[in-house]
């Protein structure tokens, strides 16, 4: 019987009263855990003492999730244009690590929301900061104050690439998203490919241009409720696939 794959879930830095947890939403590792029978495996945010090397050694993908928190806009060359921002420096530092790390030996790569953000500015591109303020694009944010299943229900249609990854898997030129972001793609980093817009030209979805290897971004959130959703489950399957091949070429 084959093992299953396991998979790198990275954590974020939460302080809870006076002590710091390394947390991640259960919706994603539910979602891996329901759409690929696979093993979350959460990796904590220690980039200064954690063995990336080693650690991804041992794992078939990285998931990259989202976060209430925004990258820190100095990793991007910008000075800070949010208000209140709410920034995870821990967080930062190992995204960072861990692409790396995951671009030296193909590892596949699946990021959504705050971990498609990571990707991009890892890779050299930038971000909008606040794209309610942005002229000619949309307000992305939900409205905090409906229920949440009501927050996460489909709020746009996006384009895809005619030829791309999500095309030719989704077999459709268009799907319908939820949104829930704040921030988005100013610049796209060399190396990674638009896969998906939205409307107002927003790039929603990307991957890699190397056809070694396996990235797949999101900005919107596949990860929700994953089960009940056929355009984002094919997400995960080809995540699923990348990871599936990449633990066999290793073999």
């Amino acid at each position: 019987m084959a093992k299953l794959l396991l998979i790198a879930v990275l954590c974020d830095d939460k302080q809870i009263g006076a002590h710091h947890f390394h947390s991640v939403g259960d919706k994603y590792v539910r979602a891996i855990v329901e759409s690929m029978q696979a093993v979350p495996v959460l990796i904590p945010v220690l980039a200064d003492d954690l063995n990336v090397a080693e650690l991804l050694s041992h794992v078939d993908g990285l998931l990259l999730p989202g976060s209430y928190s925004n990258i820190d806009p100095s990793h991007y060359q910008q000075a800070n244009e949010e208000q209140q921002p709410l920034r995870d420096p821990a967080r930062d530092s190992t995204a960072f690590a861990v692409i790396a790390e995951a671009q030296r030996i193909g590892l596949p790569i699946f990021a959504i929301c705050r971990g498609f953000q990571e990707v991009n500015v890892a890779l050299g591109g930038s971000l909008y900061q606040r794209l309610q303020t942005e002229a000619d694009i949309n307000d992305h944010r939900e409205d905090k104050t409906l229920p949440l299943e009501q927050q996460y229900e489909d709020a746009h249609a996006i384009d895809l690439v005619a030829g791309g990854l999500l095309a030719s898997s989704w077999g459709k030129p268009t799907a319908q998203v939820n949104s829930l972001h704040q921030q988005g793609i100013r610049q796209l980093a060399a190396g990674l490919k638009i896969e998906a817009v939205a409307a107002d030209g927003l790039i929603e979805a990307y991957s890699s241009a190397n056809p070694d290897h396996f990235i797949l971004g999101a900005q919107w959130h596949p990860e929700w409720q994953v089960s009940n959703n056929p355009f984002n489950l094919s997400l995960f399957k080809l995540f699923e696939q990348a990871c599936n091949q990449y633990r066999n070429k290793k073999a």
